[in-house]
Parts: C-alpha cells; sequence; structure tokens
C-alpha cells in the first residue's frame, strides 16, 4: 500500500451495539482531538503505557513527526470524538518484515468490539505494506485480551516473568504475542 493509499484509507464498522465508527489513519489535524483523548486516560490506565500520553508535548511531536513509514497510527472516531488508537511500529533493515502492534480504548468503547475491529483493520494494512509478522505484548493477567488476539490468529510464544514494571516499581508478566500474515505452506 502506498502512501497516498494509507492516508486515504477509510472503513466504517459498526460495533456490537450497532454504533459506527470510522477508522482511518491519524493526521496532522488530529492533533487537538487526540490532546482531549489522552488527556481523559486515567491513572489506572497510564500505569500501564509506555509514555505520558497526558503531555501535550509528547502529542505535538507524534503529530509534528507523522512518518507512515515508520509508525502507522489508526484512530477510531465517532463523531468527530477519538475513540481509540492503534499503531503498527515498522522495524527497518532485517527485522523489516516485523511490526510491533499497540492499542488504546477509551473506557467507554471497551468490550463492544472495537479492539477487535481495529486489529483486523491494521492487519489488512500490515499485509498490505509486506509486514509479515505482527508482534504483541499484552498484560498476561488479561487474560480476555490474550484470548481475543488468539481468536485473530496471534499465537502466544512466551509468558515474559516480570517484563513489564508499573512506575511504582512493582511488576507483571507479559504474554508475548504473534501473528504471522504471510505463513510458509508446504507445497508439492
Amino acid at each position: 500500500m502506498l502512501i497516498k493509499e494509507i492516508e486515504t484509507h477509510r472503513e466504517v464498522v459498526t460495533l456490537k451495539d450497532g454504533v459506527r465508527v470510522l477508522l482511518r489513519p491519524m493526521v496532522r489535524e488530529d492533533r487537538q482531538h487526540l490532546i482531549e483523548f489522552f488527556s481523559a486516560v486515567g491513572d489506572d490506565d497510564l500505569r500501564y503505557m509506555r509514555h505520558n500520553v497526558r503531555d501535550q508535548a509528547l502529542v505535538n511531536s507524534w503529530c509534528d513527526n507523522l512518518n507512515y513509514d515508520k509508525v502507522l497510527p489508526l484512530l477510531a472516531v465517532v463523531k468527530e470524538k477519538i475513540v481509540g488508537s492503534a499503531a503498527l511500529y515498522f522495524n527497518e533493515g532485517p527485522k523489516r518484515h516485523i511490526a510491533e502492534y499497540r492499542l488504546f480504548l477509551s473506557k467507554d468503547f471497551r468490550k463492544r468490539g472495537l479492539g477487535m475491529k481495529m486489529t483486523r483493520g491494521l492487519l489488512d494494512i500490515a499485509r498490505k505494506q509486506n509486514v509479515r509478522i505482527v508482534i504483541g505484548e499484552v498484560i498476561a493477567e488479561q487474560t480476555k485480551v490474550v484470548r481475543a488476539f488468539e481468536q485473530l490468529g496471534f499465537k502466544s510464544l512466551a509468558l515474559l516473568e516480570d517484563f513489564f514494571m508499573f512506575p511504582d516499581g512493582d511488576t507483571c508478566d507479559v504474554s508475548y504475542l504473534m501473528i504471522n500474515l504471510n505463513p510458509k505452506g508446504d507445497e508439492f
């Protein structure tokens, strides 16, 4: 998929409860909506994130340095309000066929099927980008999330003990998941 195709990618999905959600790549003009989306992140969710997403300077840097060749952020939008964010982080060199997947949904859009739809959408885009492997890390105690990834075709490769450290120093285990988008089959 070419950059132009990514920029114009649009998909409308319907959730289990009938709500229609637009899935589209993030653009620079999303700055204020992203700041609003991430400013609502509670401390309970923030402790699981790699970055302080409530920091407006960080969100500004994402918008200012948007590069779909490195990171492809997909937003879920309902009536101009961002309700979810997912992204593929592309590797380079010998790992250029591998991307890392991340997902965050606002609390009122969890357990409604949006995460599955966003994941499927990004996996389709990944295939078009010639990504062969997508990796995800999920806190192991979030067993329903791990099962949801497995339903999409991800395989749990390892349980990484004490792999994630919270801001207070506590640790937890992480399920390391992978999906091969281009599995090799036996040929004859």
